[in-house]
């Protein structure tokens, strides 16, 4: 499976890995657990069973006017099999213009297998995610588990500077958009 992301500035990704370590120093389940070098903070905006070079190089395009603004909100909590602790990213129109080229793109590749119906752009919720469990493990307050209120403000506002895929069979990475500035 290959998903496509878009990742943060530096800042940004400074801070989402503070309240991963803050999650873990908490004895909650926390991204930071994930030691392999390719885990970083980064928001899905598709996923293919394939992703050739043709299709590759259409989505270096659609990724050619980043950076873009970057608004993190509010905690989200997802239940399911999986209990799922994410930062909310506040999509403005760009976003949601790149989200929905991407997801055509990645549909358009024969064998791109079936669509996540999650990242449909009718029902995409974008998100960095936190943490991952298997009990309601999150059942605290938010302040407990985000920056203080005047440095959540700070944290708030950045951009997406770059594009990648990753290869969950390899575990590895390709780049497909600019680069960090």
């Amino acid at each position: 499976m290959h998903s496509v992301e878009l990742l943060p500035d530096g800042t940004t990704d400074r801070r989402v890995r503070e309240v991963w370590r803050r999650l873990a120093d908490e004895g909650l389940p926390s991204q930071a657990a994930h030691r392999h070098p390719t885990n970083r903070p980064h928001l899905t905006l598709a996923t293919a069973d394939t992703l050739p070079a043709e299709i590759r190089a259409r989505l270096k395009g659609a990724f050619a006017d980043l950076p873009t603004p970057l608004r993190l909100d509010g905690l989200l909590r997802f239940s399911g099999r999986t209990q799922v602790l994410a930062w909310e990213v506040r999509p403005d129109d760009a976003l949601l213009h790149l989200h929905e080229t991407v997801w055509r793109i990645v549909r358009e590749v024969p064998g791109s297998g079936r669509p996540n119906p999650l990242l449909d752009p009718v029902r995409w919720v974008p998100h960095i995610t936190l943490g991952r469990g298997r009990d309601e493990a999150w059942a605290v307050p938010d302040n407990r588990l985000l920056p203080a209120t005047s440095e959540a403000s700070a944290a708030a506002r950045g951009r997406w500077t770059e594009a990648r895929y990753y290869d969950s069979v390899t575990r590895t990475t390709g780049s497909l958009g600019p680069g960090p500035e």
